[in-house]
């Protein structure tokens, strides 16, 4: 026999659960956030951005102030963000990141800067990358598409790369990795442990099933060209003699290898053997 509320005899129904699900506690922020009206929305929506800092960086028509601290000092919402946008190859195109541009912006972040690089996610000397973490300012957030646009790199690796984002008072906004940064600060005891252990190990998780897939698709890519060898079909990889050419200029003119390497956009190795195949062409 149960009572009228459901509930067994003498039982008295529960309280609802104090804890505050990451959508809840992110509609909050959005409604407690000052509004513009729609006059000031249009105008700032037909004001041309103003690029800055070179062709990486663009900085918003919304510019308000360069960091949130007074913001917040003077009570108002005011949310930070800097987007990375990243493609692996040179015949790869930015164009498809480029909508969460607007999509940060209609989420209410003010965009301080976006930062866009042709690099390989397996390298940790990526200069746009390098520059954006150099950049950050207490309480931005990093966007990027996916967690792979920011690492692809070995798990040890990859967690050097975060924290260094973390050093610098940032955190991460990413799909497909909860965030659970709002729900640990404005707890307190084992609730804090317990969610800032939960966030550190979905991002592990995610950081390597983006290691697993970058070496999956590298193990798929040796298996194709081991067959295409044996069809006598492979060719190889075509040289990128831009990139060549710019490296033998580079070394001819006294730069050293690691100076080479960051003005041609390349490895260090790759300086090396196409100075190597050009002194050999010479001889």
């Amino acid at each position: 026999m149960t009572s009228r509320n459901g509930y067994f005899p003498g039982k008295t129904k529960a309280k609802r659960s104090a804890i505050i699900t990451p959508r809840t506690a992110q509609e909050t922020q959005i409604a407690a956030m000052p509004r513009q009206s729609r006059a000031a929305r249009q105008a700032l929506a037909k004001t041309p951005p103003l690029r800055v800092g070179g062709d990486g960086l663009v900085e918003g028509a919304d510019r308000i102030m360069r960091t949130p601290t007074e913001h917040q000092a003077a009570g108002v919402a005011f949310k930070v963000a800097r987007i990375y946008l990243r493609v692996s190859t040179d015949e790869q195109d930015l164009t498809r990141q480029a909508a969460i541009v607007e999509s940060t912006r209609a989420a209410g972040f003010y965009v301080a800067g976006i930062y866009r690089e042709k690099a390989s996610g397996a390298r940790a000397d990526r200069a746009e990358l390098l520059r954006m973490i150099g950049d950050l300012q207490p309480g931005e957030v990093v966007v990027a598409e996916k967690i792979d646009r920011i690492s692809r790199l070995p798990l040890p690796e990859a967690e050097r790369l975060v924290a260094s984002i973390r050093a610098q008072g940032a955190r991460l906004a990413v799909p497909g990795v909860v965030d659970l940064s709002d729900l640990a600060a404005e707890a307190k005891g084992v609730a804090k442990v317990v969610l800032e252990s939960i966030q550190d190990m979905l991002l592990k998780l995610a950081l390597q099933m983006a290691r697993d897939d970058y070496e999956d698709r590298r193990e798929r890519q040796r298996q194709g060209v081991e067959l295409a060898k044996d069809a006598g079909r492979y060719t190889g990889r075509k040289a990128n003699t831009k990139v060549h050419e710019r490296i033998v200029a580079l070394r001819t003119a006294g730069h050293s290898i690691p100076e080479t390497a960051r003005l041609a956009g390349c490895s260090e190795s790759q300086v090396k053997r196409v100075w190597a195949l050009h002194n050999q062409a010479q001889a």
